[in-house]
């Protein structure tokens, strides 16, 4: 499914988010220099910020890989997951042709196209923040609602 890019990105999100049942809480935060200085300006915790991560396969598709802020992606085990054998990090300009946004404001919610969706199985259960389409922002959400809405792969995908 394809979206026009008419609306701001947090927009996007929302009405995403909205047309899915997910409820979604948009949180204004200064920019941080790092994810524990961004965790405390959230106040929670580094692993409950969630890297949305755009992913390439080697057909030229893409898919959106949710891992903890404090873990990084195991590729081993995302390829494992999907069931290939290449997966790469695209460009930043990829990635926004990819998604409609910049990087650093990714989200599986109100993406250009609705990509699969894989989320480490260390956010289930946990209420999250992850990008929110615009700089400065931050979309909390429960987990396992995410999850659902999105019909996302459980696994374990980071290290």
């Amino acid at each position: 499914m394809r979206r026009t890019v008419t609306a701001t990105g947090t927009e996007r999100v929302l009405d995403d988010a909205g047309a899915r049942g997910l409820a979604v809480e948009i949180v204004e935060r200064p920019a941080a220099d790092s994810l524990e200085a961004a965790a405390a300006l959230l106040g929670i915790e580094a692993s409950s910020i969630v890297k949305s991560l755009v992913v390439k396969k080697h057909d030229g598709t893409f898919l959106f890989a949710l891992i903890p802020g404090d873990r990084q992606i195991s590729w081993a085990k995302l390829r494992a997951a999907v069931g290939v054998n290449k997966l790469s990090m695209p460009s930043a300009d990829l990635a926004l042709e990819a998604t409609g946004f910049e990087r650093g404001t990714i989200s599986p919610m109100g993406s250009t196209t609705a990509w699969p969706v894989f989320a480490d199985e260390r956010i289930v259960g946990r209420r999250v923040a992850l990008g929110a389409g615009t700089h400065g922002r931050s979309a909390f959400v429960d987990a396992d609602s995410l999850v659902s809405a999105y019909k996302a792969t459980v696994a374990d995908i980071s290290d």
